[in-house]
């Protein structure tokens, strides 16, 4: 096994070496979806990025534990301790049982997944399920002095906690700025201080979701439900945790100040967070209302979107960008992934004609090592994909005879692309519709290049250029080749 992967620690803010714990074992935990409503393009970025993590420790031979979460109580609408919990909200809005929306948002967050080709992860646990683990943590952080009860509730002291640990060192936000900064809410009189945040909530009369606890019936907070369920799975140290940006404060803050302060220890060695994806430079997320859900794009159906974009379109486009920088949504960008898309996807089609030669005038191994490089630093995908595309250069020059390869090379390059293509970056071939349009216009292809070839055995050459410049300018590139001619989509 090679230990060759460089992550970037947001608590260290550096890249570091990744070196696991307990090697070959690797624990993985991400924060999933809140499942109120349809998944949208923001939650794809977690999900395949860390996804792409997940298919890579385990193309390194290490043997991992992905932990991915479904929060389905205790997340109440303005991400803090005040509100209604989303859940409830949408079930009283439908009138139905918090459990049925759950229930089917779930299912179409995992029918969404699959669409995008991610993994599953090793377990799913949902927040609801572990009640009685949640109460238990919140006994013990409340035994080591660093929480108190208030009318039912339970607060976690921060200054108690800042005086003998840090609290901010995830963020950067410094304590005493956090309480001079913290508005005191209406309803939050019972907080010993502003920066003060729930582990157990009291319910109110009409609060629908509760479970009885030594201090009221009442529900966890939205911070303790992900170090109850990771560390549960993964143990009270473990290699990774990731999430979005958005996440970083204060939900992983918190997280790290639970944990800390339940075993005297910090749980996580690398933590990652992916950027934001945004439109027109805001944050998409539902809380805006700027939100493109994945169904829509997959269809089409939302006005600022000009067509409709499949799957591995958007995870194409997704990859383009290294995860931790902004990525911003445009037709023009998506459309520019949708070529790029296909040309990669036409070049690993076209290396199954490719034959080994006797001898051999491509660099196979220094391509092998650049791609090697490109993802173990960081996981960087633009980068990597455009040492594809030297590639795909050079899987045309061998199809067209301007280049040769011998076997050996030619068995390397071919498992190259598909390791990486496949089995890390995670694509897959389209649809059986979009493989219908393939092969549809090969078909118009060859009725246009007979005409070419009709109009080159009479010497007119003014016909067959004339035919070669007009598909390239509408995005055809045509090859001539010894057996005929071969054909690639290109950007204009």
């Amino acid at each position: 096994m090679k230990n060759r992967l460089v992550l970037y620690n947001t608590l260290s803010r550096k890249k570091e070496q990744f070196e696991p714990i307990n090697p070959p074992f690797v624990g993985l935990y991400v924060c999933g979806p809140t499942v109120y409503g349809d998944a949208h393009l923001g939650h794809a970025r977690p999900a395949i990025t860390f996804d792409l993590l997940f298919r890579y420790l385990k193309y390194l031979g290490y043997k991992v534990r992905y932990v991915r979460n479904i929060t389905d109580v205790g997340h109440l609408t303005d991400d803090s301790d005040d509100g209604e919990d989303k859940i409830e909200k949408k079930a009283k809005l439908d009138r139905l049982e918090p459990m049925e929306i759950v229930q089917f948002y779930t299912n179409r967050y995992h029918h969404n997944m699959e669409q995008l080709n991610t993994l599953p992860p090793s377990i799913e646990p949902h927040a609801s399920g572990h009640i009685i683990e949640q109460e238990e943590l919140v006994k013990k952080i409340l035994d080591n002095g660093f929480a108190y009860e208030s009318d039912g509730s339970i607060y976690f002291d921060v200054e108690a906690y800042n005086k003998k640990y840090s609290y901010g060192k995830l963020s950067g936000r410094r304590v005493e700025e956090l309480f001079a900064n913290t508005r005191q809410l209406d309803g939050q009189g019972e907080k010993r201080n502003p920066a003060d945040f729930a582990l157990w909530k009291k319910a109110t009369p009409e609060h629908i979701m509760r479970w009885p606890s030594p201090w009221s019936n009442g529900f966890p907070g939205w911070h303790l439900e992900c170090s109850c369920m990771s560390q549960k799975y993964l143990g009270d140290r473990f290699d990774i945790h990731g999430g979005g940006l958005d996440l970083q404060f204060p939900h992983h803050e918190c997280e790290i100040a639970q944990s800390t302060a339940a075993y005297g220890h910090e749980a996580v060695k690398y933590w990652m967070h992916n950027n934001m994806v945004t439109i027109k430079g805001q944050k998409m997320g539902k809380s805006l209302g700027n939100f493109i859900t994945l169904d829509q794009l997959f269809s089409g159906e939302n006005d600022v979107l000009e067509q409709a974009y499949s799957p591995m379109t958007v995870r194409f486009f997704i990859l383009q960008a290294h995860y931790r920088s902004p990525l911003d949504f445009s037709n023009e960008a998506l459309k520019a992934a949708q070529k790029g898309y296909e040309r990669l996807m036409t070049a690993v089609r076209a290396l199954d004609k490719v034959k080994a030669s006797a001898g051999n005038t491509v660099d196979v191994d220094a391509l092998i090592t650049q791609c090697e490089e490109a993802i173990d630093d960081d996981l960087n995908t633009p980068v990597l994909i455009s040492h594809l595309f030297d590639g795909v250069r050079m899987i045309n020059s061998l199809v067209a005879g301007n280049e040769k390869i011998d076997a050996g090379n030619l068995a390397k390059l071919k498992k190259l692309y598909q390791d990486y293509v496949f089995d890390i970056l995670g694509l897959k071939a389209e649809s059986e519709s979009v493989s219908q349009d393939h092969e549809v216009l090969g078909k118009i292809l060859d009725m246009v290049m007979s005409i070419r070839t009709e109009a080159k055995q009479k010497k007119d050459w003014a016909t067959s250029d004339k035919i070669r410049d007009e598909l390239k300018a509408a995005g055809v590139a045509i090859k001539d080749t010894k057996e005929g001619y071969e054909w690639e989509l290109v950007e204009n």
